[in-house]
């Protein structure tokens, strides 16, 4: 198991839409393995729970999506497309089901791991370019569905926080999913290589019926 700093819970309890955009700059690390890698995010999306049909969380807790009403601070990971995991940080109240997902990152610690995972990648700014690329770098899957983000001992964790928004973060539409796509509820770090290749005004080329992303 992971040892090291951690964020207080109560910095992860506003709702989605308001730590979304604080999540920009969070370093991720994870021991998964007994290899660590770190993660500074550049791209999240916030859902709000049932307050958003395009959450999973929209028609009330379900066996999957336990985690999400559950305190905050706790990952919630999802299988989707039948190949990819995606991860999201579980935040809002305690019951609120609200949940931030990772979508992309620079790899700051553990290179040699993160290429170890993503074979395919070409480059360091691929290697967490994308919610699975990035879930894929840092070996969340079902095992790490539920973990604590807070606790020092696990081995997934959030390490670091922004205190507020900082300058360059922009927001746009979602991608990926089929309803609700009006909403501007994607912050990313703007001119970030890292981040992932959709931009503000851009088609929703990946949506599928069916798909929902946090």
């Amino acid at each position: 198991m992971g040892s090291g700093l951690t964020v207080d819970r109560a910095r992860l309890e506003p709702s989605a839409l308001v730590l979304a955009p604080r999540l920009i700059g969070a370093v991720v690390v994870s021991d998964v393995g007994g290899h660590e890698v770190a993660v500074r995010l550049t791209e999240v999306e916030a859902y709000e729970g049932t307050d958003d049909p395009a959450s999973h969380a929209f028609r009330g807790p379900t066996p999957r999506t336990t985690v999400m009403f559950g305190p905050p601070g706790h990952l919630y990971c999802y299988f989707t497309y039948g190949m990819h995991w995606c991860a999201n940080v579980v935040c809002g109240p305690d019951g609120t089901a609200s949940a931030v997902l990772l979508r992309a990152g620079e790899v700051i610690r553990g290179i040699e791991h993160a290429f170890a995972r993503r074979p395919a990648a070409r480059r360091e700014r691929d290697l967490a370019r994308g919610p699975a690329r990035l879930a894929s770098c840092l070996a969340l899957d079902r095992d790490t569905n539920g973990v604590d983000v807070c606790d020092p001992s696990s081995p997934v964790r959030v390490e670091s926080l922004p205190t507020r928004r900082r300058p360059g973060v922009v927001s746009g539409p979602r991608v990926g999913i089929r309803t609700a796509t009006e909403r501007p509820w994607r912050f990313w770090l703007a001119g970030d290589p890292t981040v992932s290749t959709f931009t503000a005004g851009s088609r929703n080329r990946s949506a599928t019926p069916g798909r929902l992303d946090g």
